[in-house]
């Protein structure tokens, strides 16, 4: 299955960002915040653990995250701030990392250079406030990356719309086809910039009450060569984390006719689906050995009903 090409006159858009060294760069807007709280040099913030530690099992040792807070100048209320440090990440990590990405850099430059060009394309992406890196002789020794919270917003596997609860009435039938359809057609434009998410859960997907979509968790995320591979991958994902409780086989095959834009399935569609339906159950029978749930494989309801 072929997607468009993304127009190559489509530029980075740099959300500013300055400071006196690679090491660190901030937002005119966090400036004074961070400053309040010592956070104006790399060494500061690799030894800062005033936030909370979202740790998680399945990330590398060098990776931590945390969640604190800053008040932004103009403003009197605090935002939620994510920041993500790498310390000293493996050899073969990075190289690999580079491989990916189709040149060397860190790993916070990278996602910040991928959260930049999707911005830029259309596709909604947290905002970064402030990065930095320190490099030794030919590897990276430590980068970090803080992004703003996505404002009014949740991931779509905490909070999934109302029109997925209970009976599918006459009501919610129009709304959810609208849902599903607008969904399809964000996951089609980030696609069509030649990205592969690599990690396309529902839980990296956020929706605002206005009902904007918005990709966090941008850390994988890369061009790749093998963009069939990576395309099914990030289907599979999505197929994998919606549940079957609130997500029918209907619901399903409209979001995926919405996503190629067309009316019926064809040949090469029935394939594509094939490989979606192979990769998603090779990874819940992974999962099914660590004792974890398998979202789309949990008891569902009737279609229709």
């Amino acid at each position: 299955m072929e997607l468009a090409t993304p127009s190559k006159s489509s530029q980075p858009l740099e959300r500013e960002l300055s400071g006196v060294s690679p090491e660190f760069l901030v937002s005119g807007r966090f400036r004074d915040a961070l400053a309040s709280l010592g956070l104006t040099s790399l060494d500061a913030i690799f030894a800062f653990e005033a936030g909370r530690d979202l740790a998680k099992l399945n990330i590398g040792r060098f990776r931590k995250r945390l969640l604190f807070e800053l008040v932004p100048t103009g403003h009197d209320r605090p935002v939620k701030i994510y920041l993500k440090r790498y310390d000293r990440p493996p050899m073969l990590a990075q190289i690999s990392n580079w491989l990916s990405h189709h040149g060397r850099s860190s790993f916070a430059r990278l996602e910040r250079q991928t959260a930049d060009r999707l911005a830029a394309a259309g596709i909604n992406t947290p905002r970064v406030i402030a990065c930095g890196e320190r490099w030794g002789t030919v590897f990276e020794h430590a980068s970090f990356l803080m992004t703003e919270e996505v404002k009014d917003s949740r991931s779509l596997e905490s909070r999934p719309p109302t029109c997925f609860g209970g009976p599918l009435t006459s009501q919610k039938r129009p709304a959810r086809a609208d849902f599903i359809n607008r969904l399809a057609s964000f996951i089609r434009r980030f696609h069509e910039t030649g990205y592969r998410h690599r990690d396309l859960y529902l839980s990296h997907i956020f929706c605002s009450d206005s009902g904007a979509f918005c990709l966090i968790d941008l850390a994988r995320a890369s061009r790749p060569i093998r963009q069939r591979r990576f395309q099914v991958k990030d289907i599979a994902q999505l197929h994998y984390s919606a549940p079957a409780r609130l997500v029918t086989r209907a619901d399903r095959l409209r979001f995926y006719l919405a996503y190629v834009g067309r009316r019926r399935l064809l040949p090469p569609d029935k394939a594509f689906i094939r490989g979606v339906i192979r990769k998603a159950l090779r990874m819940a029978c992974h999962n099914r050995k660590r004792g974890h749930l398998i979202p789309f494989l949990q008891p569902s309801r009737v279609d229709g009903q």
